[in-house]
């Protein structure tokens, strides 16, 4: 039987905020350089106004997303691929991952920029609201085929479920009435995955107010999906031998921190460092 869950901090990641400027900031303030120094060399004052142009024309143009991607993978292969040829070397055998991860389908959340994850080291899921359905060869053979894959061919050690601040889908979860009507075609059916993390929420946490109720159904629905994990045959015959070990996580984006716990069955606590 699934034992209640207990969150063990183990990191808290503190990110300084950086100052962000428009392109109408910069323009701006090239102005204001040019009519406050009016004595500025003519070499100066040229360059100046060139790169007023410049940023205007940038602006003018608007988002181009094929360069954006093109230069993406440009910075990409001369800041990572071109300076370690060892790894991707080594990764053109084949792949041993560590890892196993959940994670949410949100552009804020990418685990790789969050935990500094390498190419080859993690094996990823990502959807809304990082849900672990439970087993169903049927329903939900997709997220059955990567769990399959990972745990019983590369052999991750660890499967870990990142939930998040701020999640969309949690939301959307906690907004479902309560005799359970949809207005959307796939999001409602799927988030309900974890109506048993809505259901502890609303009993144990039902006088807050709704936005904190979210935050703690972000981290009630990972123990769901945690729990989900143990339908799966394979994953509950090696987690029970300890090879392979089940991890909650969630990561708040707006204070800049990040929680990881284990899967109360056994299992040594992690570390808080």
């Amino acid at each position: 039987m699934l034992k209640r869950l207990a969150c063990h901090p183990i990191r808290r990641f503190r990110k300084e905020k950086m100052a962000e400027y428009s392109y109408e900031d910069a323009i701006a303030g090239l102005n204001k350089l040019l009519s406050e120094n009016g004595n500025l060399q003519p070499a100066a004052a040229a360059k100046i106004k060139q790169m007023t142009a410049e940023f205007e024309s940038a602006e003018s143009k608007g988002f181009d997303p094929v360069e954006r991607i093109k230069s993406g993978f440009v910075r990409f292969k001369a800041e990572k691929y071109g300076k370690n040829p060892a790894l991707y070397s080594e990764l053109a055998k084949g792949q041993s991952p560590k890892f196993l991860v959940f994670a949410c389908s949100d552009s804020r959340v990418c685990p790789s920029h969050i935990l500094d994850f390498q190419p080859g080291e993690a094996f990823m899921v990502r959807n809304i609201a990082n849900m672990v359905p439970p087993y169903d060869q049927k329903k939900y053979s997709g997220a059955g085929a990567a769990i399959e894959y990972a745990v019983l061919h590369l052999k991750v050690e660890n499967i870990v479920v990142i939930g998040h601040s701020c999640c969309g889908g949690i939301k959307g979860l906690m907004s479902i009435p309560d005799d359970g009507t949809t207005s959307t075609d796939f999001i409602e059916d799927w988030v309900k995955i974890c109506l048993p993390a809505k259901s502890t929420v609303k009993s144990e946490c039902g006088s807050l107010e709704f936005a904190k109720q979210c935050t703690n159904c972000e981290k009630e629905a990972v123990n769901v999906s945690l729990g989900n994990l143990l339908t799966y045959p394979f994953v509950r015959e090696r987690a029970m031998k300890k090879t392979l070990a089940l991890k909650g996580a969630h990561y708040d984006f707006v204070k800049g921190s990040f929680e990881l716990w284990n899967l109360d069955c056994g299992i040594s606590p992690t570390v808080s460092v």
